[in-house]
């Protein structure tokens, strides 16, 4: 099957395109060219590399001719500048719903996050929000994915933390009074896309998406400083201390690892999304524990 993949090279859409490759698709990876932290995505067998922008129908068109289905992973966790959520979340959906019908596709798979809704004083949730109504109303067949943190090789979760641990045993806590989250492995995301891509699961359904294990960010540090044989020492934080910190980073890094949306996430903790969202199916379900094994499969 062909499958586009938008923001192919991020860390979602670049296990999903290896993952579609490994079960002999073709995967069409799609992206503008600004993420480099895995630079061999780029030449992968059987799954071509379009440097492509959201908002170039005539580019858009041309990548979608052919394909099956749509997986739009594209997206941002920081604002460069000021209105790039919107930019980046909200217009290029309006460019991929318009070249997707243009070019005959019939379902998108979007990637959302659990707390996306709308009035909620947060521009990475609210326009996460705005790109699920659009898809909604697009006349086109739909999955919204609304995962909890997901993580595993290239993510900024685990990466966070050991940048934490690198720099030495004291960690903050987000938050004074800690909120637990089910992290969801890249593997159990990839293999919930799949089904959603290929095999017709899910269609029109809005799902939330969380790991099994509910955890405090706390206890995941410590595992991993156990795995990476670190000393850990948790030390209590207020949430907007992390906040500063964050945008400092953002402010500091063309590639910031610690971002304000990830201290938000980590802040908010495992709370139920908004309507319209339905659960999982039991044999969808994601079974993968935040353990030694994945922590190394991640970091290793």
């Amino acid at each position: 099957m062909n499958v586009a993949i938008t923001g192919g090279t991020g860390f979602i859409g670049s296990h999903l395109a290896r993952a579609l490759v490994s079960r002999g698709h073709f995967p069409r990876i799609l992206a503008r060219g600004l993420n480099h932290r895995d630079e061999s995505i780029r030449s992968l067998t059987n799954a071509p590399y379009t440097p492509v922008s959201l908002s170039d129908d005539k580019k858009l068109f041309g990548a979608f001719q052919g394909c099956d289905v749509i997986c739009h992973a594209a997206g941002i966790s920081y604002e460069p500048h000021a209105g790039d959520f919107y930019k980046n979340h909200v217009e290029s959906t309006v460019h991929v719903i318009h070249s997707a019908r243009k070019a005959g596709v019939t379902k998108i798979v979007y990637v959302s996050c659990q707390r996306a809704r709308p009035k909620c004083y947060n521009k990475f949730y609210e326009s996460k929000w705005e790109a699920e109504q659009l898809i909604r109303a697009s006349e086109l067949d739909y999955t919204i994915l609304k995962p909890t943190i997901v993580y595993g090789r290239g993510d900024r979760f685990l990466t966070s933390i050991k940048q934490h641990l690198d720099n030495g045993s004291m960690v903050p806590t987000v938050g004074l009074v800690e909120k637990k989250i089910n992290p969801v492995s890249i593997d159990d995301m990839t293999g919930i896309l799949m089904a959603a891509l290929l095999e017709d699961q899910l269609e029109r359904q809005t799902v939330n998406v969380q790991g099994p294990e509910p955890i405090t960010y706390s206890e995941a540090v410590r595992r991993t400083a156990k795995v990476l044989k670190k000393n850990c020492v948790m030390v209590p934080s207020l949430v907007m201390a992390q906040f500063s910190k964050a945008q400092e980073q953002e402010r500091s890094s063309k590639e910031a690892i610690l971002t304000r949306t990830l201290v938000r996430m980590i802040a908010d903790g495992n709370q139920a999304p908004v309507d319209p969202c339905e659960q999982l199916p039991g044999d969808l379900q994601p079974k993968s524990l935040f353990n030694d094994e994945q922590i190394i499969r991640a970091l290793g």
